[in-house]
């Protein structure tokens, strides 16, 4: 077992019973809307050296611009500059290693596997370089003996999944912009506008317009995120409309503005580990700043303000997708963690179509008898509620390859050819919680969301196979038959719609898809103190 004191060199140590997880509680300290939230709008900037962002003032009056350069503090003033990136060569090399203890596809379980670490002694942080991680902290493990020291604890413990991931560095990344001739390199940047108004453009996406001001920062990855210092209500308006809809039913938008309102409180220890809060992207919420904003969705924000959505006067974990297929999932048929009480499987139908106690889905032929049931569904007739995708062995194959490389599975390197696929096992919502995959090295098994992020055809995990042969009866391939977009896990929007027209309030949509739960104020949640390490 590995020790309950760890070295951290100069005779300096940590005991593992003083440790304080960061991970397990959450401190929504938010009692107005104008709470300032930081928000990762370009998370890796840098990543490619082509990368190039243009911030731009919303009128005449110039931008202000805050940095230090070579220690020295700079003010400049310009409307307009372009942040570039080049690579600065090191005049010796430099190595940088981490030990990467596990690798997920979703926050929730890498959470859930952090708080696990840490109770066997590891000082960690969740992390985002591509998927999900686990790190044992940098901060701490800091030389190449308390990292070699910490695997081989580990593999005398029988873990198999921690690796070293070591990168031997000549060069390093370097952002920089030009203002009337002369070049600066920052290492960090506050830019801001009287109007609280600044515009950004990027090569990923188009110009938006975002309100508060901005921070340039390096990341825990090599290159530099864009954070954005937002007011609560006016990050909502970012968010609502690009969830729900421009044109969802006010009802429908009113449950969207509560849930992200809560999410968004319940969540700002996601990115801890690079400085920042919360992504803008579908790890966390879609955010677009002020751009496409919606009347509808103001209103709804408006009318909802200061409104949260709780259970036992705690913030509910505010998870919602785009259409559930049919039926809802419970949070532990998606992610490892404890359950959550309100997060349940409901039939997402107000008729009483099919009764989950008599016909549970965890049997295959009522599985296959519900997905072949398509009337009667709030969902009924939108896009994503029934769907099918073919794919052949070959593809599938490299959909694992690349898949196995990604996870730096032992195999990764070895598996050619996959030879049969089937499910063992689902959850009562049907969803899939095992799928073995035979390949040409033996069985590999794939657990939850993971069957959702190995293959492409896919849209959730609540699906069936059905081989597709040839002419001579060889497998050449399968077909997914399946309902649901995303992780089905809470409210439905889709669902949420038809509800909504049918002329549910928003509190009777959230009764619906969060059982027991009930909304109140912000101010009177009980708040929690997180605990720092």
């Amino acid at each position: 077992m590995i020790k309950q004191t760890i070295g951290l060199g100069s005779g300096v140590s940590v005991s593992v019973m003083g440790l304080l997880s960061a991970f397990a509680l959450f401190a929504p300290v938010a009692k107005s809307e104008s709470f300032p939230i930081e928000v990762g709008i370009v998370q890796r900037f840098g990543e490619e050296l082509s990368d190039k962002m243009t911030i731009a003032s919303p009128n005449q009056t110039p931008l202000k611009l805050e940095f230090q350069q070579e220690g020295e503090s700079q003010t400049l003033k310009t409307q307009r500059f372009q942040l570039e990136i080049q690579t600065v060569p090191l005049s010796q090399p430099k190595v940088r290693e981490r030990v990467v203890l596990s690798d997920h596809a979703t926050f929730e379980t890498a959470e859930n596997r952090a708080e696990t670490w840490e109770k066997r002694g590891l000082i960690v942080e969740v992390t985002q370089p591509g998927r999900w991680q686990v790190w044992a902290k940098p901060e701490v493990y800091n030389t190449p003996l308390l990292r070699r020291f910490l695997l081989d604890s580990l593999e005398d413990d029988g873990y198999q999944t921690p690796y070293l991931e070591t990168e031997v560095l000549e060069k390093v990344v370097d952002v920089s912009f030009t203002i009337d001739g002369k070049r600066y390199r920052p290492d960090k940047l506050e830019i801001s506008h009287e109007t609280e108004r600044i515009y950004v453009d990027t090569n990923e996406a188009p110009r938006r317009l975002y309100p508060g001001n901005l921070r340039l920062q390096p990341n825990s990855y090599g290159n530099y995120t864009l954070v954005n210092i937002v007011p609560l209500a006016s990050y909502l308006r970012g968010v609502v409309p690009h969830e729900i809809g421009p044109n969802a039913p006010l009802e429908a938008v009113k449950a969207q503005a509560i849930l992200a309102r809560t999410y968004a409180l319940r969540n700002l220890h996601r990115f801890k580990a690079d400085n920042y809060e919360i992504c803008a992207n579908t790890h966390c919420q879609v955010y677009w700043g002020l751009s496409k904003t919606n009347p509808r969705s103001d209103r709804a924000i408006q009318e909802t303000a200061k409104q949260v959505l709780s259970y036992d006067k705690q913030l509910v974990d505010a998870l919602y997708s785009s259409t559930s297929g049919g039926v809802t999932a419970k949070f532990s048929d998606i992610w490892d963690g404890s359950q959550r009480p309100y997060l349940k499987s409901v039939v997402d139908s107000a008729q009483g179509v099919w009764d989950l106690e008599k016909r549970p889905l965890s049997q295959e032929k009522h599985f296959r008898a519900f997905i072949d049931q398509k009337q009667g569904f709030n969902e009924t007739g939108t896009q994503a509620f029934r769907w099918e995708g073919k794919s052949k062995l070959e593809a599938l194959t490299k959909d694992l390859q690349k898949y196995l490389k990604r996870i730096n599975h032992d195999k990764a390197e070895e598996v050619s050819e996959i030879q049969h696929m089937e499910v063992v096992s689902r959850s009562r919502s049907g969803r899939i919680l095992k799928m073995a995959i035979e390949t040409d090295q033996g069985i590999i098994t794939l657990e939850k969301t993971e069957v959702r992020s190995a293959f492409d055809p896919p849209r959730s995990t609540l699906f069936y196979l059905e081989p597709v042969r040839n002419e001579q009866d060889k497998l050449t391939g399968y077909r997914f038959v399946g309902g649901g977009f995303g992780h089905g896990v809470g409210l439905s929007q889709m669902g949420a719609r038809h509800l909504a027209k049918q002329g549910w309030s928003a509190q009777e949509i959230l009764s619906f898809y969060y059982p027991k739960t009930e909304i109140i104020a912000l101010d009177e949640i009980e708040t929690q103190l997180t605990m720092e390490e």
